[in-house]
């Protein structure tokens, strides 16, 4: 066994909770910084990536599924039509209603952000050892199984 493996069975779970949760705070504010300098938010690219993942979302549940009000999301959604990168098509059902999609070039600025971001991360990740590289991908595996249950 070795160190480190009995060094885990020492810390309480809500021990290594607290450190779990730090450390990929830490690693997901890193990874934003790396993003390209522009002009959108960290906020209005989040909205983006909700809308590209979601396929569409009325702008009340775009504002539910960023946990924002409706009136924030919609000054959020004006800068993100204002730029062309979301669009506005009625609602199939009710025509008080409207759908949020992403535009072509939403989805480019998108694309964009994240291989900016990924390459940052493929770079720290070089410089770690073939062992710790494994570490990573099993908790990787693991983080996934935690996501799931």
């Amino acid at each position: 066994m070795t160190e480190r493996t009995v060094m885990a069975k020492r810390v309480p779970p809500a021990q290594l909770a607290i450190l779990l949760r730090d450390a990929i705070t830490r690693l997901n504010r890193r990874v934003r910084q790396a993003r390209p300098v522009g002009d959108l938010t960290v906020t209005q690219l989040s909205a983006l990536t909700s809308l590209r993942l979601a396929g569409a979302l009325t702008p009340r549940e775009l504002a539910d599924t960023e946990r924002v009000q409706p009136p924030t999301m919609t000054k959020i959604v004006a800068k993100l039509e204002e730029r062309g990168l979301v669009q506005r098509t009625p609602h199939p059902t009710d025509g008080r209603q409207v759908i949020l999609s992403t535009t072509e070039a939403g989805h480019a600025v998108l694309v964009q952000n994240e291989r900016v971001r990924d390459e940052w991360l493929a770079r720290r990740l070089a410089e770690l050892s073939p062992e710790d590289r494994d570490t990573l991908l099993r908790a990787a595996e693991i983080l996934e199984q935690v996501i799931r249950a």
